[in-house]
């Protein structure tokens, strides 16, 4: 689930038909020009050009087509100059997020230049005139402005579509919500302006709806999986085969309420399943396989956290993971994170296979939770919370590294050492101040700039601390 298919781009490419007249088959060399910009990107997005837009009519039909397509963005190249003023209505119909590429033919301005070779390289000013328009209009957009052949060029496009698709997947997204930590702030989210915003449907279900779900399931489809966890899991002997059982019976079911739903994340508040009463352990072995499937999940019913650790496996196109933090490590100058004992195990070294232990919990007043142990695979990671304001939301990043420390051997839950990029003091300071919340989700990589890109793509407020 958290793999996906490469972005789909339209490229627009613009140019005015006048100089067809002036320079005869300048057209023809243009669309050809934009054939090889869209070839050198395949690998990176799906680049749908067929035609030049030589005028407002066909940026208009150009335009229009590209929101027929199921694409997630526009790139606009100039490929010489084209008039402003000519985006304008083209826009009024537009839905797809914008980006404006200030690319040339020819990286250098040689001496044998003539005035054919200066036309087809001055998209700048043909740039100046569309973005302010664009400006005007209101209309959010981004700009590159380099090499063609360059890899910042490659990186740009290919964040912007990743940050496109993030957006059509907000858009689309539904979170399962069952039950909500009293008393607790920082989760509290205007459920209409999430939906206004973002796009996110929050669904409020009952436990009752899982039990269904689980008291449904084959107890084959269950063994099967127990038999897989030998092979995926060094497991505990200290941990019953009936425990075990459980625990996969909650995973099964709590998958198939999300896939009977829609549901691409959820979130589950652990005082929810003792009051209860049909429950005899939390599903915390469930909550780590579904976010190791791709699902978004959050504790404590924080419906926000939920949707972005789905947008977090989805823009890295890698696992990401639910976590908080707990204190700072002077020693390694750097922030341990852990949680309840929930983690996607899909994000650990590759070469250590995660412990699936017996172990005690107090939290929910059940029977001991089967718990995954791993090691979070050290290097660049991207810490991301999502702040609710008044109406609208406010993205809180952090760039950083997990470094290679996995040395608590009494911490029976699942647990990483963070270094911000900034210094943890400074980090958490800013934190406070700019009202980050306690639930975070760290992505692997540096993708903040695709982070950056959709916030600005949804006009949301975007903070680096």
């Amino acid at each position: 689930m958290t793999k996906t298919k490469k972005p789909k781009i339209g490229l627009l490419g613009l140019i005015t038909d006048g100089y067809e007249s002036v320079f005869p088959g300048i057209l023809v060399r243009q669309k050809k020009y934009g054939k090889e910009i869209a070839k050198s990107l395949a690998e990176y997005v799906d680049i749908t050009f067929d035609d030049i837009a030589t005028n407002r009519n066909k940026i208009e039909e150009i335009v229009g087509n590209y929101n027929h397509m199921g694409l997630d963005g526009i790139l606009i190249v100039l490929l010489a100059y084209s008039q402003g003023a000519w985006l304008v209505r083209a826009m009024e119909k537009n839905n797809l997020p914008l980006a404006v590429a200030v690319i040339q033919p020819d990286d250098v301005a040689e001496i044998n230049f003539e005035e054919l070779d200066l036309t087809v390289n001055q998209g700048i000013h043909g740039a100046q005139d569309n973005c302010n328009v664009l400006m005007r209009l209101g209309i959010p957009f981004q700009v590159f402005a380099g090499s063609r052949h360059s890899e910042e060029f490659k990186c740009f496009v290919s964040n912007f579509g990743h940050a496109a698709q993030g957006l059509n997947l907000l858009k689309n997204m539904k979170v399962g919500v069952l039950g909500r930590m009293q008393g607790m702030g920082d989760i509290l989210t205007d459920e209409m302006a999430l939906f206004k915003k973002l796009g996110v449907e929050i669904c409020h279900d009952s436990l009752g709806v899982i039990n269904r779900f689980i008291k449904a399931l084959d107890p084959s489809d269950i063994e099967a999986e127990v038999k897989e966890d030998a092979i995926r899991f060094n497991i505990d002997p200290n941990l019953s085969t009936k425990s075990h059982q459980i625990a996969v019976g909650q995973y099964l079911g709590f998958r198939e309420y999300l896939l009977a739903n829609n549901y691409q994340a959820f979130t589950a508040h652990f005082d929810m399943f003792g009051q209860d009463g049909r429950f005899r352990q939390l599903p915390l072995y469930a909550a780590s396989r579904l976010m190791a499937d791709g699902y978004g999940y959050a504790a404590e019913g924080d419906v926000t956290c939920a949707a972005l650790l789905r947008l977090g496996h989805f823009i890295s196109q890698r696992p990401a993971n639910f976590t908080e933090m707990y204190m700072i490590d002077k020693k390694s100058d750097s922030i341990l994170f852990c949680h309840a004992g929930e983690g996607n195990y899909s994000a650990g070294v590759d070469e250590s296979k995660p412990n699936l232990i017996d172990r005690y919990l107090g939290e929910g007043g059940l029977e001991n939770p089967p718990t995954i142990l791993f090691q979070q695979k050290p290097g660049p990671a991207t810490l991301v919370s999502l702040v609710s304001l008044s109406g609208t939301f406010r993205l809180i990043v952090a760039k950083g590294k997990v470094i290679d420390r996995y040395d608590l051997k009494g911490c029976e839950m699942p647990y990483l050492f963070f270094r911000p990029d900034s210094g943890t003091s400074h980090c958490v300071e800013q934190w406070l101040k700019q009202g980050g919340t306690h639930h975070e989700v760290l992505c692997s990589g540096d993708v903040a700039s695709r982070f950056k890109m959709l916030c600005e793509m949804t006009e949301i407020e975007y903070v680096e601390v």
